[in-house]
């Protein structure tokens, strides 16, 4: 019987094109849907954990208590052989030496003499080593807007609006004046290699990043870092992932009450307010998702209820010719079916194909978020997941099926009397 179905579905276009098409293309803006809006929330949170929070993040049980101060004087020590002991017990996290801290800028003009100054974020990262991929991971080439990256030894790149705050440009020497790890003052001159614009205001207001190894000499932090950040090898956050490696951190580094210096870790989610931000996204994504496939589903489930009416002179020719009711009804079930999968198929193809385009290319709306206080991605990618290979099955099939169940049940109310009027007209 199936395949006879199957073959009056593809021999009578009227029964079986427009409801594909119309199912395939909710289909297609279900899947499109989600994986954008997966894509959308996860970006925002991977440009947190790469510019300052990371995946986890080992630092001193005293400064993770005063993270938002920066204190290097509660940095932690001897960091190059706990990185390595870190990536020997966890070998699928990229581990990397972090200095955070706070200082002033200071510009001179062609005197010598103090003309601009200004308070910075600084960010000491390996840029010179060679063995490491924080510039690229930081987007570091792409945010280029004058000048070049860092090359050699004591250069430097500002902020493109701090930059021009200052008055500086590429070429130039700037000093920064901080205070060290044993609470010292500490001058430190740099030249300044070019300006980076990443297209946030937090970021761009006021932010420094120079090789770790200048931050070190400058700040007298001979192998110590503020933190030892690690980075998933999948690329993104996982709350469960980031859980298990705290366990193991626990069981295999031991944490004195009396410490202030022993090391402890934290997950993205333990940092400001990355918690509810990690949170929220999931949430408002779960509901944006559910509320646009709920009203797919309505159109869908409409659109099979209109397909079935259509056809109850059909049903009624079928009933008078000795056909069962049952027997009706089980067939308009089975080709709903047949057009939901077909559809849900068509559809999915389309949709990860167009989300494919999106995550591969992406949508630039750097120019509508310039003056955002949010660290947010200005290049839009979706994401592809297991999930969106699946997920348009849902309204595809289900609520073509109940919308047909719907129709059908006008098969069991025909009247003797009502089939000749059918077949009259």
């Amino acid at each position: 019987m199936i395949r006879f179905l199957l073959k009056g579905l593809l021999r009578d276009k009227r029964r079986s094109l427009m409801p594909i098409l119309i199912v395939a293309v909710g289909v297609t803006l279900s899947v499109f849907l989600h994986a954008y809006i997966t894509g959308l929330m996860n970006d925002s949170i991977e440009m947190n954990a790469k510019l300052s929070f990371g995946h986890v993040k080992v630092v001193t049980k005293s400064f993770a208590e005063n993270i938002s101060q920066m204190p290097t004087d509660l940095a932690l020590l001897e960091t190059s052989a706990l990185k390595e002991k870190l990536s020997q017990e966890f070998p699928d996290v990229a581990w990397v030496e972090r200095i955070q801290f706070g200082g002033l800028i200071d510009a001179p003009d062609e005197n010598g003499e103090t003309k601009a100054q200004g308070p910075a974020i600084g960010i000491g990262v390996d840029l010179l080593s060679g063995k490491s991929s924080e510039a690229e991971r930081m987007g570091m080439a792409k945010s280029l807007v004058r000048g070049r990256l860092p090359e050699n030894k004591g250069e430097i790149v500002l902020s493109e609006l701090f930059s021009q705050k200052l008055g500086v440009n590429p070429g130039d020497k700037i000093t920064l004046i901080g205070s060290t790890m044993n609470g010292s003052m500490s001058y430190y001159n740099f030249i300044l290699a070019g300006t980076l614009s990443f297209g946030v205001q937090v970021m761009d207001k006021g932010t420094i990043i120079a090789d770790i190894e200048d931050v070190r000499l400058a700040l007298d932090m001979d192998d110590a870092a503020t933190e030892i950040t690690g980075f998933f090898g999948s690329g993104y956050f996982s709350a469960d992932l980031a859980a298990d490696v705290k366990d193991k951190f626990l069981s295999n580094f031991p944490n004195p009450e009396n410490d202030e210096y022993a090391p402890v870790m934290l997950s993205l989610k333990d940092q400001g307010s990355m918690g509810q931000f990690v949170d929220l996204s999931n949430t408002m994504g779960a509901i944006i998702t559910f509320v646009f496939m709920l009203a797919m589903s309505l159109v869908l489930w409409n659109a099979g209820l209109l397909g079935g009416i259509r056809r109850y002179g059909e049903f009624g020719i079928r009933l008078a010719m000795g056909e069962e009711k049952k027997h009706v009804y089980r067939t308009l079930v089975y080709e709903s079916v047949m057009i939901g999968i077909a559809g849900s198929v068509v559809g999915t193809t389309i949709g990860l194909f167009f989300a494919w385009l999106m995550q591969t290319y992406g949508l630039d709306l750097g120019d509508s978020m310039n003056g955002s206080s949010m660290m947010m991605p200005t290049i839009i990618r979706a994401r592809i997941t297991p999930v969106d290979f699946y997920i348009g099955f849902l309204p595809g099939i289900v609520s073509t099926v109940i919308g047909a169940m719907l129709a059908g049940v006008g098969i069991y109310k025909r009247k003797t009397s009502q089939l000749f009027k059918e077949l009259e007209a």
